[in-house]
């Protein structure tokens, strides 16, 4: 079974040698310079705009955010900048939902009017927030649904995309948002709210790696649009690495793939993570009428140290919050391929794995669970899958059968 593609295994090759800095001098625009006081209180939003404008209209630069606390409004960044937040800089969202304009947007997987993120750039490339700073968003904007509330940083239709070193304190929506972007590295990222931590969303060539989200929905979300449009559209989340990370969820999953799969999500690995949800470590998730190809999803050396491990549904999960446009007939059947899953340590989980929600008429083509250890309350579920691989698994602890199985071939059926 090939799971990994070789664009995937180059990806942290190549994503690892972007360039931080460019080989001559770039220039640098001090929002202080520019109007900006950095008390909390005063609000710096013309100051930082004037900034960005200034740095794109150089060709692009460096904006330096010093040592300070910083309100603004929502802004937008141009091509080949970077944002820089200094030790002790704190950019904070204002409490103003005129602060932030209403724009197109994608929002569970649709498009429609939503308010614009804190931090937002679009068609750029290029463009980096680097740290050690901190960017806090506001509950009071975040929270409406339709429209939209403001995410904090969102870049849309971003080419060469770096954000290192910082933290955010997310306000009741989602915290970052890449959405159509590609060639993306976050890298030691530290995330904290109530909602998902990194909204991955019709991407390609992403790396996420050395990061620290605790959240209270999905701490990392794969997403690529929810129904026919999505369909029409036809831009997956393909080659994407999750490395190295701590993910902790209090609500939902620590990486959830879906619920919007419809324009299909392919090829991304899962490594080096330790993991503690409420629900599971890892959701695959969608629903008859989304359509749409999940393939080659594979995770390697996870600790899971809460909740359950594995859970699958692709026949009846995911919101409803806005209309849906289903795609009809078989078609809208959600196809699965090649699940992978090996040297998985379980510390009390409430489940192995639950991959049972699958349909007849499109089963689940490849699964392997391998190289599993540790204890668990409930072991393994599966339901309408072919090609199935379970070896060396050992776990102790579960109530019932290890394996409980229907209409399911391949080899390693016969764990009791």
């Amino acid at each position: 079974m090939k799971l990994l593609s070789l664009s995937l295994v180059l990806l942290a090759l190549v994503l690892a040698g972007c360039k931080t800095e460019n080989a001559a001098p770039r220039a640098v625009f001090n929002v202080r310079d520019l109007g900006a006081v950095g008390d909390g209180t005063t609000k710096d939003t013309v100051a930082f705009q004037k900034a960005f404008d200034a740095c794109a209209a150089s060709g692009g630069g460096e904006v330096l955010v010093p040592s300070g606390h910083y309100l603004i409004g929502s802004v937008q960044m141009g091509a080949h900048t970077t944002l820089q937040l200094q030790e002790g800089s704190v950019i904070i969202g204002s409490a103003d939902m005129e602060d932030y304009p209403m724009i197109p947007i994608r929002w569970e997987g649709r498009e429609e009017p939503g308010h614009r993120g804190l931090i937002y750039a679009t068609n750029a490339d290029d463009v980096a927030i680097i740290g050690p700073g901190r960017i806090e968003g506001n509950s009071k904007v975040a929270a409406p649904q339709n429209p939209r509330g403001a995410v904090v940083v969102e870049f849309d239709e971003c080419r060469d995309v770096r954000w290192k070193d910082f933290s955010i304190t997310q306000g009741g929506n989602w915290a970052t948002h890449p959405v159509y972007c590609s060639d993306v590295v976050i890298d030691h990222l530290t995330i904290t709210g109530r909602r998902d931590g990194i909204d991955v969303d019709s991407c390609k060539n992403v790396l996420i790696e050395n990061c620290d989200i605790n959240t209270s929905d999905d701490s990392i979300s794969i997403k690529s649009g929810r129904g026919a449009r999505a369909v029409a559209i036809g831009r997956p989340t393909e080659d994407v690495i999750i490395t190295n990370c701590t993910l902790v969820d209090h609500r939902y999953a620590c990486v959830g793939i879906g619920s919007e799969t419809s324009g299909g999500v392919r090829n991304v690995r899962i490594t080096h993570c330790r993991c503690a949800a409420h629900s599971d470590a890892i959701y695959i998730k969608t629903r008859i009428g989304r359509g749409g190809a999940i393939e080659n999803i594979s995770g390697d050396d996870l600790d899971v140290l809460g909740g359950g491990f594995l859970r699958v549904n692709l026949v009846s999960s995911g919101n409803l919050n806005t209309v849906d446009d289903p795609v009809a007939g078989l078609a809208g059947y959600p196809i699965g391929r090649n699940f992978s899953f090996t040297n998985v340590r379980l510390a009390k989980a409430t489940l192995l794995a639950e991959v049972s929600k699958i349909a007849p008429e499109r089963p689940l083509d490849g699964l392997t669970l391998s190289h599993i250890t540790g204890t668990c309350d409930k072991g393994i579920s599966l339901a309408n899958i072919t090609s199935a691989n379970l070896s060396d698994i050992h776990v102790t602890g579960y109530h019932g059968a290890l394996l409980t199985q229907t209409n399911v071939q391949g080899a390693g059926l016969e764990l009791q």
